[in-house]
């Protein structure tokens, strides 16, 4: 009888990482690529090109995501080898590390013991200010971007207009998280004042908004309002400034019931937003832009709701939206009930409460549609109301907005419905031809003016007319000539 002999297999070596290796490589990687941004900076000072300012601003969230205490450290140490006092200032705002790592020769070159460039210093500065918001230490943080202000306002460089505009938000964003913004109203009001004499237009965008936020945190509507007509938005603003500039807007024409004009901006603020980031952004305006469109009277389309990225959030106006399509007003009670919370915290609830008018009338145009005639006590009973008297005002008050064609018979109790009218004998699908012919010019006016277009020197090597007229004369002598040429060689 054979045996089997049970044989084991060999176990491979498996090489062990150790985690602080891997950790110190990724420090290397993010300081490696804070020097690199920092060659582009200097690029952009050199040649004067806002466009390597805006590639290093451009990666400024991944960069921020990546920071921690050692690789401030390391940036501090390695760039400030000319003032031992600004290094110590910036050292006592980061958090000393555990393991402090070799200093690092980051400036090499004639200029190693040269003073920063201000563009430079500006940068590095606001990567130690997001540190400390990030970590929550808003009274430092409060405190440096004091420092910060007093360090860039003194400078009157053009290359330094991005740096400083991204400083402004970051001194608004502090103050606000202490819940101070009231302190600074009158400073971004100068601030605004000096970058529109100087024509910085990034820095006069942040400022509109940081102005517009500031009123809207203590809901100061018509001042806000007031801004928004008294001030020019600069056109050669980001598209970050832009949304932000159109969700402000929507929400101040949204409280003042110019619901048309809030949609018409919170649908461009979504298409200026950045599509696959800035999800915080797009889920508080997309739940703006629901709520003012069930108050316009339209249903949001339900793809909406079904995007990964907003599914969660917009539970709450999901229900809302299925209340006012089914004209239910117990639902809609409910939902009020609810989630108050969240509509406070998205501040559309007084726009919410408003929407109890609209569930109603979705409820009457319903009833319309399925009953020729119907009495009025049976229209209070369905829509919850106390009295057949409510229901009979609700009611004429609906035939007089245009919301259902019936007449109301008071003598024998009931509602009498016309009927319908062909929508094309209206000018229901003119306007609807004008609305999109309007968006698409308005479209083309906006990618034409994005565009780059050469410089003017570019047409001094180009010919005159002329030039041209001469060449073309030229051109037809030589053409005849040469057909006389063909022609006198043939027999």
């Amino acid at each position: 009888m054979a045996t089997t002999v049970a044989t084991v297999d060999a176990i491979p070596d498996v090489e062990m990482t150790d985690v602080s290796d891997s950790q110190e490589k990724k420090d290397a990687a993010v300081i490696q690529e804070i020097r690199d941004n920092i060659r582009q900076i200097e690029k952009a000072v050199q040649t004067k090109e806002a466009r390597f300012m805006l590639r290093v601003l451009r990666s400024w969230s991944v960069t921020r995501r990546k920071l921690n205490p050692v690789v401030l450290w390391s940036v501090i140490n390695g760039f400030y080898t000319h003032s031992a006092s600004d290094k110590e200032l910036l050292l006592s705002y980061v958090t000393t590390p555990a393991d402090i790592p070799e200093a690092i020769k980051m400036r090499t070159g004639k200029n190693a013991t040269g003073a920063l460039l201000p563009e430079i210093d500006g940068y590095i500065r606001l990567l130690v200010l997001v540190q400390l918001i990030d970590k929550e230490d808003y009274k430092k943080a409060v405190e440096f971007s004091d420092l910060l202000m007093v360090k860039l306002i003194d400078k009157n460089r053009r290359t330094l207009d991005l740096i400083t505009a991204k400083a402004y938000f970051y001194h608004m964003r502090c103050y606000e998280l202490t819940d101070q913004l009231h302190k600074i109203k009158g400073f971004l009001y100068n601030r605004l004042r000096t970058a529109t004499l100087k024509k910085d237009y990034e820095g006069q965008a942040v400022l509109i908004n940081c102005l517009l936020r500031n009123y809207l945190h203590y809901n100061l509507y018509d001042q806000a309002d007031k801004l928004v007509q008294k001030s020019v938005f600069p056109e050669q603003a980001s598209n970050n400034e832009c949304a932000r500039f159109l969700y402000y807007q929507g929400r101040i024409k949204a409280a003042r019931l110019e619901y048309s004009v809030a949609h018409k901006n919170l649908v461009q603020a979504l298409r200026k937003a950045p599509q696959n980031s800035a999800v915080g952004f797009r889920q508080t305006v997309q739940k703006l832009a629901v709520t003012v469109e069930l108050l316009l009277g339209d249903i949001p389309e339900r793809h909406i709701f079904r995007q990964a990225s907003l599914r969660m959030a917009l539970i709450p106006y999901f229900r809302l939206t299925q209340s006012v399509r089914l004209g239910d007003l117990t639902m809609f009670s409910e939902t009020l009930e609810n989630f108050k919370k969240n509509f406070l915290s998205d501040h559309t609830y007084m726009l919410i409460v408003r929407l109890r008018h609209n569930v109603i009338k979705t409820a009457i145009r319903a009833i319309g549609a399925s009953y020729s005639r119907i009495s009025v006590d049976y229209i209070a009973e369905k829509l919850g109301l106390d009295s057949p008297k409510d229901a009979e005002f609700i009611i004429s008050k609906a035939i007089r907005d245009g919301v259902i064609q019936a007449t109301i018979d008071p003598e024998h109790g009931y509602v009498q419905s016309k009927e319908p009218v062909d929508i094309y004998c209206t000018l229901e699908p003119q306007m609807a031809f004008h609305q999109r012919i309007s968006f698409c010019l308005n479209l083309h006016n906006e990618s034409v003016k994005a565009m780059r277009y050469p410089p003017k020197s570019y047409g001094k090597d180009l010919e005159s007319a002329e030039e041209r007229r001469e060449r073309e004369q030229q051109d037809l002598e030589l053409a005849k000539e040469m057909a006389e040429e063909d022609d006198d060689g043939f027999p």
